[in-house]
């Protein structure tokens, strides 16, 4: 199997995942600074090889495993380190369901791939909100410069864990029919 460059950029991605978590245990002045521009950097990328592989064409099966494998694995990794960092309840409680949801997502797709039903459960506009609030979250959240910032990460961290609900519950009623077979 030939790589192409959408795979090679989904790679970086996983590739970021070991310096933003370094750099989070940094004891430095700009080390949560860094771990937020090397995660964004991952998060950002998300789009652009998706982007490129539909614009040129070079949608491959490996691809499309590989990009929501590492979508989950530099979340749920940066969601930890969010989980560490403020070891709060009212951290842990959204940060936990966001975790259950990806994983009940993750499950349902694999189902409904199984039984050749993968086209009805594409992603979602609930999804794409889900997605850019969950990033917007965790870089705000990573970077912590201050209590009001931390504020809006945590409003973020909220409504990302309410628009996630949603989501899933869209995608179950999507397969609903299927489930009950």
């Amino acid at each position: 199997m030939r790589f192409n460059i959408p795979i090679y950029i989904t790679i970086f991605r996983l590739i970021t995942i070991p310096f933003f978590t370094f750099s989070f245990y940094i004891q430095n002045k700009n080390s949560s600074l860094f771990s937020a521009v090397i995660f964004f950097l991952g998060a950002i990328t998300d789009w652009f090889d998706g982007f490129l592989a539909r614009k040129t064409k070079k949608i491959t099966k490996f691809g499309t495993f590989l990009d929501p494998v590492v979508d989950k694995i530099i979340v749920i990794t940066a969601l930890t380190l969010i989980l560490e960092f403020f070891h709060t309840v009212w951290i842990t409680i959204p940060i936990t369901l966001l975790i259950i949801r990806e994983i009940i997502v993750s499950a349902l797709r694999q189902w409904a791939a199984y039984i050749g039903k993968s086209k009805k459960i594409k992603v979602s506009f609930f999804g794409k909100i889900k997605t850019t609030s969950q990033m917007l979250s965790i870089i705000i959240l990573l970077w912590n410069p201050n209590y009001r910032i931390q504020i809006v990460g945590i409003f973020f961290l909220y409504f990302t864990t309410i628009i996630a609900f949603f989501s899933m519950m869209y995608y179950f009623f999507l397969i609903r029919k299927d489930l009950c077979k």
